[in-house]
């Protein structure tokens, strides 16, 4: 027994300090040596203070900000319970929550009468996207030009320089990230 014991202990040792140890700490170090803007976060600070994540969404409420798309956690954007709704295109609550999202765009912009972009009403399957499709910030652009007495061709123009296209050209679809767009516009007041 002793003979079987002693090898599958060391193995044991060996294999904990290996993937235990030193594979985090190889991993730790490599992120913070060759990427260390995405290890620590993606922290955007503005004025020394942070005041967001370029990877995670936040809520914006005033009309003078571009919103995010809804998030799917609870609280809205929380990172430690990351997951969809999982509701089926049928799911009643999410037919009345879409309905519910629509009716709120429409009153904070009455005069608007496009359709409503879907990432608007709906979320995604992370439940925390920090962008939105260039047709979801176009569908804003008057609201927001509005509440900040901007001319829209001003903030259109923003919106555009502020779209990223697709990454290598071919993956993904184009968007806008959220938060850096909200700071732009608050930059051009300054």
């Amino acid at each position: 027994m002793k003979n079987e014991l002693r090898p599958a202990l060391v193995i044991f040792l060996l294999l904990t300090v290996i993937t235990g140890l030193l594979y985090p700490g190889v991993v730790y170090v490599a992120g913070r040596l060759f990427f260390p803007q995405e290890a620590g976060g993606s922290i955007v600070e503005r004025d020394g203070h942070a005041v967001g994540s370029r990877f995670f969404g936040q809520t914006f409420t005033s009309p003078k900000y571009f919103w995010s798309r809804p998030s799917a956690t609870t609280p809205a954007y929380n990172g430690a319970s990351s997951s969809g709704s999982n509701q089926a295109p049928t799911n009643p609550a999410l037919i009345a929550a879409v309905k519910d999202r629509v009716a709120a765009l429409r009153v904070a912009d009455p005069a608007n009468t496009h359709p409503v972009p879907v990432d608007l009403v709906t979320a995604s399957a992370s439940g925390l996207d920090p962008q939105i499709s260039p047709a979801a910030a176009e569908y804003q652009v008057s609201r927001v030009a509005r509440a900040r007495s901007l001319d829209e061709r001003r903030v259109r123009e923003l919106v555009r320089k502020m779209t990223q296209g697709r990454t290598f050209g071919m993956l993904g679809e184009p968007r806008v990230n959220v938060l850096e767009l909200n700071l732009a516009l608050d930059a051009l007041k300054k």
